[in-house]
């Protein structure tokens, strides 16, 4: 179920957004290797402030470029100077902030001396996209979410079948129960005026 939510999401995002979660994976995991490695701290320090102006440059980039071109137009049209903003209608990619920051995480930890880095890629991959953070976070560092996907896996028969349990009941809550009980929510609160105070509760 996990392969198949993780497969959904990825395929709503445009291939540059891919690229983009690619490129800080990658560029993380190298520079965490790289601070481990260098033996002056200029070296360090190097390595770290490349991960950092690159990874908030990117997120600086897509969440305010348009923010800062339209706010500078309007800041001319006060004064009576006509502007057109070249604004890219740049559209902010699913999870950037969380996937930058657990990146960013990783990097400051291996700096810091807390953890020493992965040689495994794909397990580092792991960790930066892992997909129920990324929707909805939080931030995860790597000492508590890396060691657990290093950690040898054994298939469970009981830990799967009330994985499974979970899942299915959690889905019958969704759409049977929530779903249904939506329609009256909605139909209340888009109708508040018309209804009582105790209408009102019930629809809370």
């Amino acid at each position: 179920m996990l392969l198949i939510s993780s497969y959904y999401f990825y395929s709503c995002w445009d291939w540059r957004f891919l690229f983009l979660l690619a490129f800080s994976t990658v560029l993380d995991f190298y520079s965490g290797l790289a601070i481990f490695r260098s033996s002056t701290i200029k070296q360090r320090n190097f390595w770290l402030l490349l991960s950092v102006i690159i990874n908030l440059g990117f997120l600086g980039f897509f969440k305010y470029y348009n923010f800062f071109v339209e706010s500078f137009a309007q800041f001319l049209g006060a004064f009576g100077l006509e502007a057109h903003p070249a604004t890219l209608s740049i559209i902010l990619p699913v999870g950037i902030s969380l996937y930058t920051f657990h990146g960013l995480s990783y990097v400051f930890d291996i700096y810091n001396g807390k953890i020493n880095p992965t040689t495994n890629f794909v397990q580092y991959s792991l960790f930066v996209s892992f997909f129920p953070l990324l929707v909805a976070g939080p931030i995860e560092r790597a000492t508590h979410l890396l060691p657990q996907v290093e950690k040898p896996r054994t298939f469970g028969y009981n830990m799967a079948t009330d994985g499974l349990r979970q899942m299915l009941w959690g889905f019958v809550k969704k759409v049977v129960i929530a779903d249904n009980c939506a329609e009256y929510a909605n139909l209340i609160f888009n109708n508040s005026a018309e209804y009582s105070g105790s209408t009102l509760v019930l629809g809370a």
